[in-house]
């Protein structure tokens, strides 16, 4: 999670992770999130390595931090993930030389509704029009309250991994 602190005068996005990430992912109904969004973040994605259930990958957020994340396999609504700051260069240079074609870009909102801090991501590009709200976790057996602009689960739905998306978009870019 992204959380924006004050350093030396400018703002700066800071990482606040634990090894486990746990998380529930839905889709959006509506727009009523928009009324609530407090700030939002452009993300960059690139994936480095998938196997499995496991990937590495970089991400830009804004233009000020980057990331490296290694992602275990999802066990229920839980999953490993180790998460550092690398210099944007770095970054950058993965993106391009690495990462090429896999890239994403999503604008990431930060909406505070129902007593949580959702993400409502955005995709632009590629899966443009593709709207998906997820909510952190303290625990497995948390029941956050469901906003009205949330719609059907999709957390551990195949389907709606970023992998799948993508690969679905291309192919149905190439078949015009």
């Amino acid at each position: 999670m992204y959380v924006r602190a004050r350093k030396s005068g400018r703002p700066k996005l800071q990482l606040h992770h634990a090894p486990v990430e746990i998380e529930r992912k839905f889709l959006v109904t509506n727009d009523e999130w928009k009324q609530l969004a407090v700030r939002s973040v452009k993300l960059r994605d690139g994936l480095i390595a998938a196997y499995k259930d496991r990937k590495v990958r970089v991400r830009i957020a804004g233009d000020d931090v980057a990331t490296v994340a290694v992602k275990g396999p999802r066990i229920g609504i839980a999953q490993a993930e180790f998460e550092y700051e690398i210099p944007i260069a770095d970054a950058e240079r993965m993106l391009s030389t690495i990462c090429r074609d896999d890239t994403l870009e999503k604008e990431r909102f930060f909406v505070e509704d129902a007593g949580e801090t959702w993400h409502v991501d955005v995709y632009s590009g590629i899966l443009e029009g593709v709207v998906i709200a997820e909510v952190e976790l303290k625990h497995e057996s948390e029941q956050p309250i469901l906003p009205r602009w949330i719609g059907k689960e999709v957390t551990g739905d195949p389907y709606f991994k970023k992998i799948n998306m993508r690969a679905r978009a291309l192919n149905a870019h190439r078949e015009r």
